[in-house]
């Protein structure tokens, strides 16, 4: 069987298993049972991510390729395919999770196979393809039990880029106000204190905060997502409280005290002119359950983080996928990964490359296409090759949290 028959016949035994944030388990067996035949080491980590291990025989950087195996959910009434059985129509297979992304997942598992193949291990370093869990819904927080277990050297993310290079992301912060009133009868609003009323007035100038803006990720963004009030219904009761949750882009730069602090001064000078303003801001929280039974539980601030075009191993990697694909330039994801955690938790070297279109992932009747997904596989193999011959991170490895 040839490498493409291989990719899209990997591709679609991914696609068949549903495997929703914290339901992983069966297609993480498909994968260790694949991978069982040809890679050194196959492993499973506390959280579930399933790692495959290939030696080189010469000392060298360890890369390691990510791809989630977790999807967003299926309302199949919405789909005119079946979204768990992967149908091939022209150059398409159609299935959740063909783009978001089982597709780069087994391009990267191939094209693993076969750079050890063609090179007979004689390459330096290490190759790891992790297929990481609940990135969904926590991007970056499973991925940490990975750099506890190995110390990558250079990271290369699979999610979607059209097969060009991304060099970074801008991060995501779910920032919650809150406001606290004073409950009453609504025929007697006089004695209580409204706090929808308060956060209206928060929101209005909130929304009002200039935002940074960065030459490469563009602008930082700041979305009213959700708002509700307490008690609900409310039954004639003036409500004692709101909260609103704020989905926020951040930038390079950015750090958790600054974005809160912008938003905390406008508290204060709210609460200096009506002594009856109550509220704060803080980052939501998220608590997880595995497949494996572990619990992740962590703020949900995702850092954004973006690398210089002429950094060594920036460059390297360009020129190798430009050798195989000569169209392929720069550019940057508008959505968030596991990056936030490679690159901006860890500091690890990492760039984007993966098959398929942004705005592909989370659609009714998703696809990939079979082209993309076979010439994965090249521009995988090529990453391989160019980022395996770079330097150790010796720093970098002993700093992995």
């Amino acid at each position: 069987m040839n490498t493409a028959q291989l990719v899209i016949e990997l591709c679609q035994s991914l696609v068949k298993h549903q495997s929703y944030s914290g339901e992983e388990e069966a297609v993480a067996k498909e994968i260790q049972d694949f991978a069982a035949k040809y890679f050194d080491e196959v492993h499973v980590d506390e959280v579930g991510n399933v790692l495959l291990k290939i030696k080189g025989k010469n000392e060298g950087p360890t890369v390691l390729f990510d791809g989630h195996i977790d999807t967003v959910p299926v309302n199949s009434k919405h789909w005119t395919k079946k979204p768990f059985y992967p149908e091939i129509v022209g150059d398409k297979i159609y299935g959740r999770g063909t783009s978001d992304m089982k597709g780069a997942v087994s391009a990267m598992i191939i094209a693993a196979i076969d750079f050890a193949k063609q090179t007979n291990k004689q390459f330096k370093g290490n190759i790891i393809v992790s297929c990481s869990v609940h990135e969904e819904c926590f991007e970056g927080v499973a991925s940490r039990s990975i750099t506890r277990v190995e110390k990558p050297d250079y990271v290369v993310i699979g999610e979607a880029t059209n097969l060009q290079l991304a060099i970074g992301q801008r991060g995501r912060a779910e920032i919650i106000l809150e406001t606290i009133g004073k409950p009453a009868h609504s025929s007697n609003p006089s004695a209580g204190v409204n706090a929808v009323y308060h956060m209206m007035k928060l929101v209005d100038l909130v929304k009002k905060v200039p935002l940074p803006n960065h030459p490469v990720l563009g602008d930082a963004l700041l979305e009213l997502t959700d708002i509700k009030s307490a008690p609900y219904p409310g039954k004639s009761v003036v409500p004692s409280n709101c909260t609103v949750t704020f989905d926020r882009r951040t930038l390079v730069g950015e750090t958790k005290e600054s974005i809160l602090a912008s938003i905390q001064q406008v508290i204060a000078e709210i609460s200096s002119e009506d002594p009856t303003f109550q509220a704060k801001a803080y980052y939501s929280k998220g608590s997880e359950q595995c497949y494996t039974g572990a619990t992740i539980i962590a703020e949900r601030f995702f850092p954004a983080w973006v690398y210089d075009a002429e950094a060594d191993f920036v460059k390297a990697s360009l020129e190798a996928l430009q050798q195989v694909q000569p169209t392929t330039v720069l550019t940057h994801y508008s959505f968030c990964t596991n990056g936030s955690h490679f690159a901006g938790e860890a500091g690890i070297p990492t760039i984007g490359y993966g098959p398929s279109f942004e705005y592909l992932a989370h659609i009714d009747d998703e696809y990939i296409q079979l082209s993309q997904l076979t010439q994965a596989v090249t521009g995988y193999a090529a990453l391989m090759a160019a980022l395996t011959a770079l330097p150790t991170q010796s720093k970098g490895r002993e700093e992995h949290v």
